[in-house]
């Protein structure tokens, strides 16, 4: 009896081991992150943060600009939704908060970035390299006449309020995404459309149109392709490399009061 519990020990820890090394597994194939050092347009040198969670069907791409601001993107391809959030830091001396959170959220299209699968079995063979995307993609001009009530957006993306809680009132959306999402049958009370306001206005407590602009300098937009033949000669295709590029984005949305984008100076 004594020597079946003995030998009883060994087996039980080689268990526990397994069963950690099999989480740890699961773990590392639901998600992954990559470290990529990119140069920005200013000439200055971040590093881009990219996640991907095969499991949730979700890639994020977070970094920071040569002024300090957070840029965090997020593609939720479950729900066909993309969103940018923006922490920018505020001009204490001007009566602004610490920092102003803005979030524009609009559709995900077709080969905008690579498949969150994909994106998990990425590797980087050379941390240390300055990376440059090898397409840059034209500036999309979106205009983002709604705004969407955080307590209901679930039913957009369930990321958005993790994502843009602190944006509060500033969370932005295009009319045309709204038509497109209550053809989809989703609750129209979580949108408004907001009012036109002037361009431009020296009163900081006048509202205006604001307008804010944002670069992805490198991404994983689409997926590499190669060709090969068996010993029969027959031809077939296979994943082989990712192509990266950047892309510019331009925001104009309604404020309250011009203090709030006071980066939007007329000089």
């Amino acid at each position: 009896m004594f020597a079946s519990r003995v030998s009883a020990a060994p087996v039980r820890t080689l268990t526990r081991l397994c069963a950690l090394l099999l989480l740890l597994v699961a773990a590392l194939a639901r998600g992954s992150e990559l470290r990529v050092r990119v140069r920005l347009a200013d000439g200055l040198v971040t590093e881009e943060v990219l996640e991907a969670d095969s499991d949730r069907d979700l890639i994020s791409v977070e970094f920071k600009q040569g002024d300090g601001t957070l840029i965090t993107f997020v593609a939720d391809f479950k729900q066909d939704v993309k969103i940018f959030r923006a922490l920018i830091l505020g001009e204490l001396e001007r009566g602004q908060s610490q920092y102003q959170a803005l979030c524009f959220i609009s559709r995900l299209g077709r080969n905008e970035i690579i498949p969150s699968e994909s994106m998990a079995r990425l590797r980087q063979k050379n941390p240390q390299a300055i990376r440059l995307a090898e397409e840059r993609r034209g500036l999309e001009q979106l205009e983002m006449s709604a705004a969407v009530n955080i307590s209901r957006a679930s039913q957009l993306s369930a990321h958005i309020h993790n994502m843009c809680s602190e944006a509060g009132e500033a969370i932005y959306t295009r009319e045309s995404d709204v038509r497109h999402w209550l053809d989809k049958g989703v609750d129209g009370s979580m949108f408004e459309v907001l009012p036109q306001a002037c361009h431009s206005t020296k009163d900081l407590w006048q509202a205006c149109l604001c307008t804010y602009s944002l670069r992805l300098e490198w991404y994983p937009c689409l997926l590499k392709y190669c060709r090969s033949r068996d010993t029969t000669g027959k031809s077939s295709t296979y994943k082989c490399g990712i192509k990266s590029c950047s892309k510019g984005y331009h925001f104009t949305y309604y404020v309250p009061q011009k203090q709030l984008c006071l980066w939007d100076e007329e000089t």
